[in-house]
């Protein structure tokens, strides 16, 4: 619903609106100017250590290695925008490879699978909604039990085997390339257009930077809180689901184990990029660069022959990190 102009609580959604949002689409500066002094630091710096890290096929590599996991950091944008969470990205990429190895195999066709992996993941996104919106369960342990029950679903499906999954055109979606650019960067730029279109040019997204802002406020200004809600579930199962395509076509194979705990890492490209645990506050763009800042890391770290151990801990460090930084930006320090 838009946000009108002559009902009461509109003037004070305006205000909480424009308050929480800043400059449509863009960071705080000082909070943008530190990631990007960062990011700067961690290129000057691989660069230097490795031969092999400054080079134009190196960033295609990273981009396209991370397309997946910034496909899934745009929908749960929207979400924390919001003021909700979704831990259950994860596993319905997973079982979206999962339905789209089981319908091929059925002879349904692959792209069939790819349809109804999406459809399913867009109705998981709709049952959480539903679980915070009508049953007032908290987010977080909504979206954590509904990734551990479709991670279990997923398991029962295949009997916990990897199945491999090699059908030259599904492949193309990881492996081929428009114009010389890979893939998987076209769908997450276009995933992210979309989603800047959405949060800063349409009633729905200033609906759902208002909600996350202030929702009584929201609700006073005649915003159908549960719906925007919903809705933004919706369209995080989506695109988790999509993601969950574009990881199985990587992988070759579909495999109920995959992407497991990249639900945080999600979490920390988003928090990283600006957008506020709290709700209310975050840009598009921000989770872009906090992609590619955990992309770059891990390039950088793996060409560095360090140890997977130790990659876990750098991107432990991120992710606290990024909540520091979220809480920094709260008390207005940065």
């Amino acid at each position: 619903m838009m946000i009108g102009t002559g009902r009461p609580g509109d003037a004070a959604i305006r205000e909480t609106t424009q308050a929480v949002r800043g400059t449509p689409g863009v960071l705080k500066w000082s909070g943008t100017a530190i990631l990007l002094a960062f990011y700067a630091g961690m290129i000057i710096f691989f660069s230097v250590v490795s031969p092999y890290f400054l080079n134009v096929r190196n960033f295609l590599n990273i981009g396209t290695n991370m397309a997946y996991i910034g496909i899934m950091a745009a929908g749960s944008t929207l979400v924390l925008i919001a003021g909700g969470l979704d831990l259950s990205v994860e596993a319905v990429a997973a079982i979206s490879g999962v339905i789209i190895g089981i319908i091929y195999r059925a002879g349904l066709g692959i792209w069939t699978g790819v349809i109804v992996s999406i459809i399913l993941g867009t109705l998981v996104g709709a049952a959480n909604g539903l679980c915070v919106t009508r049953l007032k369960i908290n987010a977080f342990i909504t979206t954590l039990g509904s990734m551990s029950i479709v991670r279990g679903i997923a398991f029962v499906l295949t009997g916990g085997l990897t199945s491999s999954l090699l059908h030259p055109g599904f492949r193309f979606i990881a492996m081929g390339d428009v114009a010389g650019i890979p893939f998987p960067l076209l769908m997450m730029a276009v995933v992210f257009a979309l989603a800047f279109i959405v949060l800063n040019y349409m009633p729905f997204g200033r609906s759902i930077y208002a909600i996350g802002g202030n929702a009584e406020a929201a609700r006073l200004s005649g915003i159908n809180i549960d719906l925007i809600t919903m809705l933004v579930y919706v369209i995080s199962g989506a695109a988790a689901a999509g993601s969950g395509v574009l990881l199985t076509s990587m992988l070759g194979a579909s495999a109920p184990q995959a992407a497991t705990g990249v639900a945080l890492t999600v979490i920390a490209a988003v928090i990283l990029g600006g957008t506020s645990l709290s709700g209310g506050k975050g840009s598009i763009w921000g989770t872009l660069l906090g992609t590619l800042i955990l992309g770059t890391l891990n390039n950088g770290l793996v060409l560095l022959n360090v140890s997977s151990f130790y990659q876990d801990v750098a991107r432990g460090a991120v992710l606290l990190l990024a909540v520091a930084l979220d809480r920094l930006r709260e008390r207005g320090a940065v």
